[in-house]
């Protein structure tokens, strides 16, 4: 997966600040994992809390940063970013999640935490990450780090190398005061038997290490459980139109790799926008997911909203 394919999906605008926004409105706490779909995931979904309490103690770092280590479906602006500008159509819970993530989080870590020095790039493997953790760890020292790797290993590293580096990466984290949200890879097309287990050994690790889940492929399957992939044959466009990669109305483009990106549902977070739109999905899972652990372990005395 290499970063060019997602020049498209970046948004035109080069800002060079995003002032935090003033709001003041608390967020229920969201469970972090969904009902279970796929392959089994831990099925006490706080058995994080008090663990990562035990974590934060240790944090000497700056109070709402926010790291996303990745490749290119996280280098993306089309992830993270595009929800600050534009999310319509979000129900009560989102909404309120997001004044309550927009009130808390560092502001800079909407955009400018993009880019292989914060730990996000294309093409890269859990490989990549296990060499460069320590430097991304002195260089950012993030609050919570969301970890995402292993749709590009699914062809280049093994299984048990692949859970062995993600536990180590995940236990740097942890060792340096960082909360981590271990987030599940998506489905991807022709190698979904494989993507599952690795999916598995991403849920296994967070319950060995007692890290909270944000639960991807749970999110993608549980919406598209049988027409996810737009690579498939049903979404072949006809003979001698063009098709746009992203533009397609499932969770995974036509490259049967990447989330999809259709104009249609661009920032609407309506259950259509989430069931249409792959980066939707994934900004809405991510920031409930964050949620919950400011909620739970970085603010635990904040009220929830009337």
């Amino acid at each position: 997966m290499r970063i060019n394919i997602h020049l498209k999906l970046l948004i035109p605008v080069l800002f060079s600040s995003i002032c935090p926004l003033a709001v003041s409105q608390g967020v229920a706490a969201p469970s972090v994992s969904a009902p279970a779909s796929g392959p089994t995931r831990p099925s006490d979904d706080r058995y994080w809390v008090e663990p990562m309490k035990k974590v934060h103690a240790k944090f000497t770092g700056t109070k709402g940063t926010f790291a996303h280590f990745g490749d290119s479906i996280t280098v993306s602006m089309a992830f993270w970013t595009s929800l600050y500008w534009d999310h319509k159509n979000m129900p009560e819970d989102a909404n309120a999640a997001f004044q309550f993530v927009s009130k808390y989080m560092a502001a800079e870590c909407w955009n400018k935490w993009k880019g292989p020095k914060y730990g996000n790039e294309g093409s890269m493997t859990i490989r990549w990450a296990d060499e460069n953790i320590g430097k991304w760890l002195k260089d950012l020292d993030p609050e919570v780090a969301l970890i995402m790797f292993g749709t590009n290993d699914l062809g280049s590293v093994p299984l048990e190398e692949y859970k062995t580096k993600l536990a180590r990466v995940v236990q740097k984290c942890l060792d340096n005061g960082t909360i981590v949200l271990l987030n599940t890879i998506a489905p991807k097309s022709g190698q979904d038997e494989k993507a599952r287990k690795y999916v598995e050994a991403i849920r296994a690790i967070a319950k060995e290490l007692n890290v909270p889940v944000c639960d991807y492929y749970d999110a993608i399957m549980t919406r598209r459980p049988e027409d996810w992939n737009g690579a498939s044959a049903r979404f072949k466009p006809p003979a001698g139109e063009k098709a746009d990669t992203y533009d397609v109305p499932t969770l995974i483009s036509r490259d049967g790799v990447h989330p999809s990106n259709p104009k249609k549902w661009q920032g609407d977070y309506t259950e259509d926008g989430l069931k249409n739109n792959g980066f939707v999905l994934r900004n809405y899972v991510t920031l409930m997911s964050y949620a919950d652990v400011i909620r739970s372990v970085l603010q635990p005395g904040e009220k929830k909203p009337n």
